[in-house]
């Protein structure tokens, strides 16, 4: 049963006195859905208020408003969330407990910013070698290419004589397969540029991040 007009609820039973004390706690109230002590408030599609001692299935999910037998708010029940709405909350609390968890490792790690600074620094020498080592080898393998080519350019059928020989297997398996590595490589060395940049990118984040820490510290 619900009725259209903001009036007051028809006189009920008992007073829903618990809740009243307790603040209006949602909780409760969702848990007294069948307590005919307990009228509740909704809006429908049109935005018209609706006053009743149940709520219309088609209204059980949204958000409504519990009263008491003055027609007094006591309580609310939110909407319920949809899958995408929980999925989002996740993520946030997610994201929320991981950098507190990194700020608790910082301020227990680092005595300094330039103790952050120092482990940067290896880090980053060691990715800055694996980086020199990478381009030496696609230097090598462009050599080693461009040998090859030289060689094919004596078969058919890049060679501009008629009478050329057909290249041998070897030597086209030898071409497909340096060109081959000579990509893979060129990625690798690409990845390694990327790597080097988000390293530095993640530790100017740890320092910013510290000192906020350790000067918030400071002035409590």
């Amino acid at each position: 049963m619900s009725t259209q007009a903001p009036r007051p609820v028809l006189s009920l039973l008992l007073v829903f006195s618990g809740l009243v004390a307790a603040g209006g706690d949602g909780a409760t109230a969702a848990g007294s859905n069948s307590d005919k002590n307990i009228a509740y408030r909704w809006v429908d599609e049109q935005g018209i208020v609706h006053y009743g001692d149940r709520v219309p299935p088609q209204y059980a999910e949204k958000e409504r408003s519990v009263l008491n037998s003055q027609g007094v708010v006591v309580g609310h029940l939110d909407a319920q969330k949809t899958p995408e709405q929980i999925a989002s909350e996740t993520r946030v609390h997610d994201e929320a407990f991981k950098r507190k968890q990194h700020d608790s490792f910082l301020v227990t790690t680092y005595t300094s910013v330039t103790d952050i600074e120092a482990l940067r620094d290896v880090r980053l020498d060691q990715l800055q070698g694996q980086q020199v080592a990478a381009e030496q080898y696609v230097d090598n393998l462009h050599s080693r290419l461009t040998t090859l080519q030289t060689r094919a350019r004596l078969f058919r059928p890049y060679a501009a004589l008629p009478n050329a020989r057909k290249m041998p297997d070897d030597l086209a398996e030898d071409l497909v397969r340096t060109l081959n590595e000579l990509r893979t490589q060129s990625g690798v060395l690409v990845a390694k540029g990327e790597e080097v940049a988000t390293l530095r990118a993640q530790f100017q984040t740890d320092i910013e991040r510290y000192r906020e820490l350790h000067d918030g510290h400071n002035r409590h």
